[in-house]
């Protein structure tokens, strides 16, 4: 029985009320969210998680790290770091989208040491295998997909990305409008081959019920991949997206009818004012199943800053009702990710994230940005380390530039901390600000 089918039989599973209670939420109302399927929690019975998470409706927007190697940098030693960098600073799950070297040892090195939901694509896993056995992508049969799909569920992947909503119909679709951009998904264009060369149906639309059954067997999440998501601002909200967008909403139905979770994976590159129309968009198709966006990216000049831009458009799309972020690195675009760009990529889709939560009213987000205010008025250095996102670089920088007044060394003796309070304290008397 899978969990979603528990729950939907009014059992409040020590999972739900797990989450119920770091997320401050009654166990009724999650247990109403999750048989509705607004909230998921991807947790696959077969990996063990000590921080499980859920994503969806009234919950906190959560943000995924990717990892993985490549042909060129087939290292497992510098992704096992990436992945010890990302838990630290608090990443909600991690996916693994390894295309060099071993990946199945890769893979299984990842999920033995993540305590977090981990997810993959395992289109790109047989990809590779059809490419070593016959020559080339196109080769692939509909059994190795499946089999790769199983083999991976059995070994506790905890949320799988199934492009299955690109089908014959959206492909006269992308031919029809002339993209800037085409096709920028990587599982997207391995389908998208596969299908012109061998003049077939997508097998994961074709064989959607067959997906189901090793879902609802197995126990992990669908992630419904978006394989014609727009690799350009200039190819935002177009014909292809929105055709691609109407069959994941029936396939979401058609999960739900199994008992499976599933949620929805958003556009790439959004322009600001398509940002939000998008996301209502989304939750109306799909039946206000969770959305997982990837940035937004909201401009596409900004290699070197791509973290940037993604946060911006991430709040954007948090604020609106996105209850899921894959961040972006500041290497989005050129290269691989190094461990700092990893950091760096989850510090800024995080405050995307938590500014996106004030806005939605998540408990707890407003009520620590007023203790770290209140902590910043009484110059409380050590308080205010606690608070912040990233005490590590809050430590460093205090430490390369900290003065003896007890203020920061911007405004040292002029600080208006603490002259306002000279004439705001209630005694009369200035307050003392040493630390």
């Amino acid at each position: 029985m899978t969990h979603l089918k528990q729950v939907r039989t009014g059992t409040i599973t020590p999972l739900l009320r797990k989450i119920a209670r770091e997320e401050r939420i009654p166990e009724d109302r999650l247990l109403e969210l999750m048989s509705s399927g607004r909230v998921i929690i991807p947790s696959n019975p077969r990996h063990s998680q000590a921080r499980p998470t859920g994503i969806g409706k009234s919950l906190r927007t959560k943000v995924n790290v990717n990892l993985g190697t490549s042909a060129d940098f087939p290292d497992l030693a510098a992704e096992i770091e990436k992945l010890a960098v990302s838990l630290k600073y608090g990443t909600d799950t991690v996916m693994d989208l390894s295309t060099g070297g071993d990946i199945v040892k890769i893979r299984k090195s990842i999920l033995e040491k993540s305590d977090v939901p981990v997810g993959t694509v395992p289109v790109y896993q047989a990809a590779l295998t059809a490419i070593e056995k016959r020559g080339s992508i196109v080769n692939m049969t509909e059994d190795d997909l499946f089999g790769v799909i199983e083999a991976q569920a059995r070994e506790g992947v905890d949320f799988m990305t199934v492009h299955c909503g690109l089908t014959r119909k959206a492909l006269g679709r992308l031919r029809e409008q002339g993209r800037v951009a085409d096709v920028v998904s990587r599982g997207g264009a391995f389908h998208l081959a596969w299908m012109l060369h061998n003049q077939k149906e997508n097998p994961l639309y074709s064989g959607y019920d067959r997906l189901l059954d090793l879902a609802a067997k197995y126990d992990f999440t669908l992630s419904l991949g978006d394989g014609l998501r727009p690799g350009s601002v200039l190819d935002a909200t177009d014909r292809p997206q929105i055709e691609e967008l109407l069959t994941l909403g029936e396939l979401v139905k058609r999960a739900w009818e199994r008992d499976v979770q599933v949620m929805v994976e958003g556009p790439g590159h959004i322009p600001l004012d398509q940002v939000e129309m998008n996301i209502r968009l989304q939750k109306r198709v799909c039946h206000e199943a969770p959305f997982y966006v990837l940035g937004p990216l909201v401009t596409d000049i900004a290699p070197g800053y791509d973290h940037i831009v993604s946060a911006i458009g991430g709040a954007i799309a948090a604020a609106a009702g996105a209850d899921f972020l894959c961040y972006v690195t500041p290497a989005e675009h050129l290269g691989l990710p190094s461990v700092e760009d990893v950091r760096e990529g989850l510090m800024a889709s995080k405050l995307a994230a938590h500014a996106a939560d004030i806005v939605k009213g998540v408990p707890g987000a407003l009520e620590r940005d007023l203790e770290l205010s209140r902590a910043r008025k009484r110059l409380d250095w050590d308080a205010q380390q606690k608070l912040v996102l990233d005490p590590d670089k809050f430590e460093a920088i205090r430490k390369k530039r900290k003065t003896k007044t007890g203020a920061c060394s911007m405004c040292g003796d002029y600080c208006a901390m603490r002259i306002v309070s000279e004439f705001l304290d209630p005694d009369g008397k200035a307050r003392d600000f040493t630390c």
